[in-house]
């Protein structure tokens, strides 16, 4: 069964930036990454840690499901067979 990989808040930007995210406000070390759409935009905070626990990775997962290929997203938070 596949496991959340660690990762750090860096590496999260870094991947979202490849779909259109763009780095917004930072509040202490929780970033904004932000999505212009045409009728919408779209925020999601990410902590800037060396390694983000494992729930909130979940839930950051969650929040980029609409906006970025399950597909995708699996290869790079989940390890093994996806």
């Amino acid at each position: 069964m596949p496991k959340l990989k660690p990762l750090s808040g860096k590496e999260v930007v870094d991947f979202c930036m490849q779909y259109g995210f763009t780095t917004g406000k930072q509040k202490g070390s929780h970033m904004n990454l932000i999505r212009n759409s045409s009728q919408e935009t779209h925020i999601v905070t990410v902590p800037n840690h060396k390694e983000i626990d494992r729930g909130t990775l979940y839930n950051i997962f969650k929040h980029l499901k609409p906006y970025i290929p399950e597909e995708e997203l699996r290869k790079f938070f989940y390890t093994g067979d996806n």
